[in-house]
């Protein structure tokens, strides 16, 4: 059963990743302004929010089964739409619908993972769900850029809907059996939002899904612009973020994937947060490919320790009752900060040196304020 969760997990990011490198010159393709285009691309992360905060609850309410299955089937019809697109407005409507729907599937997934997972062995299996996660970066953007120019954006996403509608179907059979156990297990007690964010280690996991993908808008949004500073062809852009997936990949699935089952998750949520810090600030100053190359493996090792990190803080901070709307929350936080990543930095008006530098303080500083004893425990499930 956890062999098939993996599975949807790396697909449903592999619909998010293979829009990255397409979605841009699409939104353009159909004359979209500068400001449209913008709107196009952020407006799946946008409603993606919502969306996974409506699973966290309704994944509580109704059991994680059902709410998998309806994003799965919705996700799949919803690709579907990209095919009647004609104009920018109607890209902006189904962008906003995809990412809605599609918010449904990760917090479930998640949820159902975690619950089916020994506690003891929480961490290895949070290791091994970021492994189909950064997989899923890897093949995802260089799939769809490859297949785009060589038949169409929509044929892509018709492609990610015939694996969603599958996956929708055999989850259905396959999961069935799991609906009863957690009608058994299901608590009706009512648990305020603001408990989330008075719990130190909820709030934590939180703040450091957060950050990770903050730090990871400010790479997509930086690093190209950084390697054509230095003159570089725009291939290795590409080739440097393969080589941070790579490395995130072995730190999830080599044996030192068991340190999270050993060592406190919020100190290894520390040591990943301080090592994306630092290459960012390797980044600025980087002026050869051999530079940007060690930075960007530095910073697959911080994003390969924190991954598992958040998700062993989140499983240990939260019981089974409340887990769907923990996961719902925490990938909402996910998705802001892919949108406040590049946003911020943009608005601020900072070039590649200085946002990089900026980025990198800020990770360390949150990585400080993480290691910081509070009153509070963090093992205190609630």
């Amino acid at each position: 059963m956890k062999a098939f969760i993996y599975v949807i997990i790396f697909f449903s990011f592999f619909d998010l990743f293979t829009q990255l490198p397409v979605m841009s010159t699409y939104a353009e393709s159909l004359g979209a302004s500068a400001f449209l285009t913008g709107l196009a691309v952020g407006m799946y992360s946008l409603s993606n929010t919502f969306g996974n905060i409506i699973s966290g609850f309704l994944t509580d309410r109704k059991g994680p089964f059902v709410i998998l299955i309806i994003g799965l089937l919705t996700t799949g019809i919803s690709l579907t739409f990209y095919n009647l697109v004609e104009d920018p407005i109607f890209l902006l409507i189904v962008r906003f619908l995809h990412g809605l729907v599609a918010g449904f599937i990760v917090p479930a997934a998640f949820t159902f993972l975690a619950n089916a997972t020994e506690q003891e062995k929480r961490g290895k299996g949070s290791a091994i769900s970021g492994a189909f996660v950064g997989i899923a970066a890897i093949i995802g953007p260089a799939f769809s850029g490859i297949l785009a120019s060589r038949t169409s954006v929509p044929f892509v996403f018709n492609v990610t809907a015939s694996f969603m509608l599958i996956l929708g179907i055999l989850a259905f059979f396959l999961l069935n059996s799991t609906r009863a156990k957690k009608e058994e297990t299901t608590s009706s007690k009512h648990v305020p939002i603001s408990v989330f964010f008075n719990n130190t280690g909820t709030l934590k996991a939180f703040s450091g899904a957060f950050f990770l993908m903050f730090s990871q808008g400010v790479i997509a949004y930086l690093l190209p612009l950084k390697v054509q500073s230095l003159g570089f062809d725009s291939r290795l852009s590409g080739t440097l973020m393969s080589a941070f997936g790579i490395v995130a990949v072995l730190v999830f699935i080599l044996p030192t994937n068991r340190i999270f089952d050993k060592v406190a998750p919020i100190k290894t949520l520390a040591l990943g947060i301080s090592l994306m810090g630092i290459s960012q600030i390797l980044i600025s100053q980087a002026d050869s490919s051999t530079l940007l190359y060690l930075a960007m493996i530095c910073y697959g090792c911080g994003f390969g320790f924190l991954f598992p990190s958040v998700n062993s803080l989140l499983i240990d901070s939260t019981t089974v009752e409340i887990r769907g709307k923990a996961y719902g929350y925490f990938y909402a936080f996910f998705s802001l900060g892919v949108v406040l990543g590049s946003s911020l930095l943009g608005w601020l008006s900072l070039d590649t040196t200085s946002g990089f530098i900026f980025t990198g303080i800020v990770l360390l500083c949150f990585a400080c304020l993480t290691i910081i004893p509070n009153k509070n425990k963090i093992s205190q499930s609630i």
